[in-house]
């Protein structure tokens, strides 16, 4: 009887494990450049897509370059689904422990703090990080105004992180819409003396246009690289002129944080990065240079990598409440 009590335990323990794993994806590297090394992607927006593009570019990243890759959602508790509107539900960010990269899109989240200390100690720890679109305004405060990372609130008003993470960290806080939202898409324009540096980010990438609109920027660091400016599109079409009545403004670009503790900390943001834009070939080639340049294999960033998807993509338009329903994060390795 003691023998089968040991083994009925030993049995709810793994189905306690598979339950906590099905919550996320994870792919497995075999070989390239980035053998060894562990990726955590955090999907947490409801409007960008980020459940269908950052699973995308976790496949590429695992299968083409080799590592080894978790994905995480924001997930309702009840069902188990992908559910971006729950704002304060990402289970698996325990796996930042063993990250080598956190590579993320998120926007207003509000997380209970026993998630919210992996980001944390991942973000003191030093290491590096890859952040797009809505991640300058990630968390949104609302409830547990106490909090110990309510300094992360893109509004916060505490010495040393005043406007959150975004500010504090990537180097921008959310301001406003630069082009008109839904109606004007952005094309990049590399910076010449980025590009004249030979900068490996920039390997590659030469034509970038997105559908999603160009992010107005108050004021980077004086420490930031600009790598790419954004030019606002009169329309949602690759074709579309550029509206010349609009200033330009950064829309990629890096910072080299030094913390407390004295470690170099890499930091790659793109204002860019919807599920949608995910379909241009130089940006996914950006982001998989910016990821190996953040974990400091920037000497093996190809002349060209090759980014295509391994399945055919065909991204959700981005939008409020427009995300796919009862969709499970085991569905997507189908």
């Amino acid at each position: 009887m003691k023998k089968l009590f040991i083994i009925g335990c030993i049995l709810l323990l793994n189905i306690a494990s598979i339950g906590q794993s099905a919550n996320l994806l994870t792919f497995e590297g075999s070989q390239g450049p980035g053998y060894g090394k562990h990726i955590v992607f955090i999907c947490g927006d409801e409007e960008y897509r980020s459940e269908e593009g950052l699973p995308m570019m976790a496949e590429i990243l695992s299968r083409k370059y080799g590592f080894n890759c978790t994905v995480l959602f924001s997930i309702d508790p009840a069902t188990g689904n992908i559910d971006p509107n729950n704002l304060a539900n990402i289970p698996g960010l325990e796996s930042l422990e063993s990250a080598d990269l956190m590579f993320m899109l998120i926007r207003f989240r509000e997380l209970p703090d026993e998630q919210m200390k992996y980001i944390d100690e991942y973000v003191e720890s030093g290491k590096p990080i890859v952040a797009l679109r809505t991640s300058t305004h990630a968390f949104n405060y609302k409830r547990n105004l106490k909090s110990p990372y309510a300094k992360y609130d893109f509004r916060s008003g505490e010495s040393g992180w005043v406007d959150g993470f975004g500010r504090r960290i990537l180097g921008e806080t959310w301001i406003d819409h630069h082009g008109l939202h839904g109606s004007e898409g952005t094309r990049g324009l590399i910076n010449g003396i980025a590009q004249n540096e030979k900068n490996p980010i920039l390997n590659g990438v030469k034509d970038i246009w997105c559908p999603t609109d160009v992010y107005e920027v108050r004021e980077l660091p004086e420490d930031t690289k600009v790598l790419v400016y954004g030019q606002c599109t009169k329309g949602m079409d690759a074709k579309a002129p550029v509206n010349l009545d609009k200033s330009i403004m950064p829309v990629a670009w890096t910072r080299t944080l030094v913390n407390e503790k004295g470690i170099k900390q890499r930091v790659f943001t793109t204002t860019m990065g919807a599920g949608i834009d995910l379909q241009n070939e130089d940006l996914r080639r950006l982001l998989v240079n910016a990821s190996l340049w953040a974990v400091g294999l920037e000497k093996m960033i190809p002349p060209c990598g090759d980014v295509e998807t391994l399945r055919p993509y065909q991204p959700s338009m981005f939008g409020l409440d427009k995300f796919k329903k009862n969709v499970h994060p085991g569905d997507l390795k189908n």
